[in-house]
Order: C-alpha cells, then structure tokens, then sequence
C-alpha cells in the first residue's frame, strides 16, 4: 500500500503518524503547498520508526507527482473553522481548495481510494466526487465516525464505563442537522434508554451535535485534529486489511432512505474496494425525517456549487 495524506496541518500530520505507526502502507507521502513542512515533519516521524517500532517510509514533498500510484489518498487541505464560523460558511473557499487538490491527485494515482475529511465534508465529498470521476463507492467522508466517537465518549462519561462497550451510529451531515440514533445506541448490548433518563441522552445528543464548535471555542485559533485523524485511520484500515467494518460514513445513497445521488452519513461496510455495502437500518419516523432533512441541507448547498466545479 501506498497511502498519501494531503494537508501536512495537525489533522494530516496526525494521521499520517498513526498510518506509519499502524504500519498500514509501505509508503506514507505528506503533501502540504508550504515549502519545508511536510519534509520536515514527515522526517521527524520516519526518524522516531525506531523507537515506536515501525518501518514505513514516510517522506514530505510539495509536489503532487510525488503521490503517484497512491492506493488510498487521505484529503485533509483546507481551511479550518474559527470561532463564529459555520461548516457552511466554509462552503465556497474549500470548494476551490478541494478541485484544485483533487484534480492533482487524478493526475497521478488512476484509480484511488479517496478519503474526505475537509469540511464542509458531505459537500466536500460530493465535490471530489464529481471532480475525480471515481466510483462513488470510492470517494468517502470521513464524518460519521467522528461523531459517533463524541457520542461515544459523551455516553462513557456519563455512565464511568469503558468507551469500548459502547455501541453507537450518528448519520446524516457532520454539522447541527447530524441524526445521533438514540434506538440503535447499546452499552454492552443493554439499551442506552434503561441506563440513562431521556433528559441526559438529549442532553449528550446535543453535545454530540455541538462536539467540534466545543473544541473550536476552547482552540481559539484552530479545530479538532486528534479524534478526526483517529476517526480517519480506523476507516483507511478496514480498507487496507479488508475488515469489513460497518462504520458510519459519508457515501452518495441511491434511494437508500430515500434519499438519492445525495451524500450523506450512513452506515457502511468498508473494505478493500471502498464503500462494498450501504446498509438500509430500521429507523424511527423521528429519526428518518431528521436524516432527510440532513441530507437536504446537503444537497441544497451542492446545488449551489454547480457553476464552481
């Protein structure tokens, strides 16, 4: 495997560590547009290989023909949000970032794996879809996972039980209209409803929904990279391993909750072909209006980029 991030900031730089840590490529190639930080940093890492124990190359360029014959690329250029600023405010600017990296990277690498996690990601998704002319099966957003480790998280700490016996999706778009479901949410198998009172499950819902605008305010000045990175390398290695793991991710639905050529958070099976299985689960009529509504939101601000892609 050969496995190139683009963005060499703290949510690539990140990732890119924990794919030469994870030893999930042979090869891990960093590319930022800033002469010297992805070369310096991705040296820092190959040169801390002996002691955290792994052998991947890893190596820093500013030029995209460096990333040729990538099998996964993981996209993670783009501006950050600052405090006040909506994923959608963001709309316009990281379209332009994201045609412009993706077009590069097809130059180079036929047929990838592309892996999205530059916001806003549903309609970021939508647009290296298009721009690439991959499958869809193989254009991903990364978001689904992300929330559903804040949901997580959130329901671990309000009952002091292990993050790990904790079972949880969030679907729909990662911004406010993002559907954590309550019904297939489980600690250990025992439903979340018999473990916490309504009042504390909406309250966490609505943290989940607030996750990143939390860090955001904290930060001042940038955005989470830590979860989102993590988030990022669990999806590339059921790809790379062929695991098979049903993860919530942003993928186009073909009438699947009725909702079609939208991207949107669902749950999927992820394998060595991308996105192998879209799963259609039960959801409540509160749940699947919400996630309707989500994806409405998403394909409205994709059809206001038709004259930018």
């Amino acid at each position: 495997m050969k496995i190139t991030v683009i963005g060499a900031g703290n949510v690539g730089a990140t990732a890119a560590l924990r794919i030469a840590e994870k030893q999930l490529a042979r090869e891990v190639v960093l590319i930022d547009i800033v002469e010297g930080i992805p070369q310096g940093k991705a040296l820092d890492m190959y040169e801390s290989g002996p002691v955290a124990l792994f052998d991947t190359m890893v190596r820093g360029s500013n030029d995209y023909a460096d990333s040729s014959d990538s099998d996964i690329v993981l996209i993670t250029a783009g501006l950050a949000r600052k405090p006040g600023m909506s994923r959608e405010d963001l709309l316009m600017k990281n379209t332009a970032i994201i045609k412009d990296v993706t077009t590069q990277v097809m130059k180079y690498s036929s047929n990838p794996i592309l892996i999205m996690v530059s916001n806003p990601l549903d309609v970021m998704t939508f647009v290296a879809h298009t721009v690439s002319g991959l499958k869809p099966e193989r254009v991903i957003g990364m978001a689904g996972v992300l929330d559903t480790a804040r949901f997580r998280s959130f329901i671990a700490e309000a009952l002091n039980v292990s993050m790990q016996d904790i079972n949880a999706f969030v679907l729909g778009g990662h911004g406010d209209s993002m559907v954590p479901v309550v019904k297939y949410t489980n600690v250990a198998g025992i439903p979340l409803t018999e473990l916490l009172p309504m009042e504390t499950i909406n309250s966490i819902v609505e943290r989940t929904k607030n996750g990143g605008i939390e860090i955001v305010n904290h930060l001042k000045t940038g955005s989470a990279f830590y979860a989102p990175a993590a988030s990022a390398v669990e999806m590339i290695e059921s790809i790379v391993k062929d695991r098979k793991r049903i993860l919530p991710c942003t993928t186009c639905l073909g009438g699947q909750y009725g909702i079609n050529n939208v991207f949107c958070g669902v749950p999927v099976k992820l394998g060595k072909e991308g996105v192998e299985q879209i799963l259609e689960i039960n959801l409540a009529d509160n749940e699947l209006k919400a996630l309707q509504a989500s994806a409405a939101i998403v394909e409205k601000n994709c059809k206001s980029l038709a004259s930018a892609i």
